[in-house]
């Protein structure tokens, strides 16, 4: 059982990935984390404790490309677990390129969707989208929302609480636009049990001797972390679950090519490379997720989520 409630709520199971009957069983996983396995490898880059890194989203396309396919992979769940009215007026913070407002309007009849990023190069693209003739999208900051009291029934958050520097601040703003009896809830990779997309990389750097980056909000991307959080700001009948996501790739090449964006800490570290180094980690992380019969790359991935009420 992956889901957490306070009395009077439930949840379904986490989704699988069973469509693709090859991809790497997240329970197995849980076994066998990074820095267990062989090290000492040709490449060289020195082994140890590496800072926090932050990703940089400034570019629309590569980061729609990048994540949107798994934003849209656990979005479509999360959103029926939220259990949302029809006709009501939602707020996406952190929206990115649109994926998750996409959902949102395809999914949930909403009377009226915003949706605010604090990244012009992302609103830029979401207004490109045909998501943008329903949806109103704004340049802002989650710590700082530019709307009133009480102003949506339903404030969601995909993929973005950890990375705000401020996440109680952000959350306390959530609730703050948020009517009376309205639902916030958000979700993050499951950073600290190392199930996010970057998975198999973060691995295969471990048993080549180097150390995965650890990106913002770790240790809150727990289910006590995120409980913990929304608690903290005073929400109702909070619950926490789990949601796999499997998302599948052409080739190896497609693979590689999106989940190394320039952006990332870990397209950052593959593109400071020797070819020699960087083939090495290709072959380890071809190790991690091995194609299908048909030469097909596919693997899941886990968020953890969390969702409560505004007290009456």
């Amino acid at each position: 059982m992956h889901e957490r409630t306070r009395p009077g709520t439930q949840g379904p199971q986490p989704t699988t990935g069973a469509l693709w009957p090859w991809v790497p069983d997240l329970r197995s996983r849980a076994l066998a984390r990074p820095g267990h396995e062989r090290r000492g490898c040709a490449v060289c880059y020195k082994s140890g404790s590496m800072a926090e890194a932050r990703p940089t989203f400034d570019d629309g396309a590569a980061y729609d490309e990048f994540m949107g396919r798994w934003s849209r992979a656990v979005g479509a769940v999360f959103l029926d677990w939220l259990a949302a009215p029809r006709k009501a007026a939602w707020l996406d913070v952190g929206c990115g390129t649109g994926a998750f407002t996409t959902l949102i309007v395809k999914t949930c009849a909403p009377a009226r969707v915003a949706a605010v990023d604090p990244g012009a190069a992302q609103i830029e693209f979401a207004r490109r989208q045909p998501v943008a003739k329903r949806a109103d999208f704004r340049v802002a900051d989650a710590q700082t929302l530019p709307f009133s009291d009480g102003t949506f029934d339903v404030v969601a958050s995909a993929l973005v609480i950890n990375f705000i520097p401020d996440r109680a601040r952000a959350v306390a703003q959530m609730r703050r636009v948020t009517r009376p009896y309205g639902t916030v809830g958000g979700y993050v990779w499951d950073f600290a049990d190392d199930r996010s997309p970057s998975w198999p990389f973060n691995r295969a750097l471990s048993a080549l001797g180097i150390e995965p980056p650890q990106l913002p909000g770790t240790p809150e991307s727990t289910f006590d972390g995120l409980a913990a959080l929304f608690a903290g700001v005073g929400f109702d009948d909070i619950a926490t679950r789990a949601i796999d996501g499997t998302c599948a790739f052409r080739d190896f090449d497609t693979f590689w090519r999106t989940q190394t964006p320039l952006m990332h800490p870990v397209g950052k570290l593959v593109a400071a490379m020797s070819e020699p180094d960087r083939a090495a980690l290709k072959d380890a992380v071809r190790a991690q997720v091995p194609p299908g019969p048909d030469g097909t790359i596919a693997y899941a991935a886990r968020a953890n989520a969390v969702k409560g009420r505004v007290p009456r």
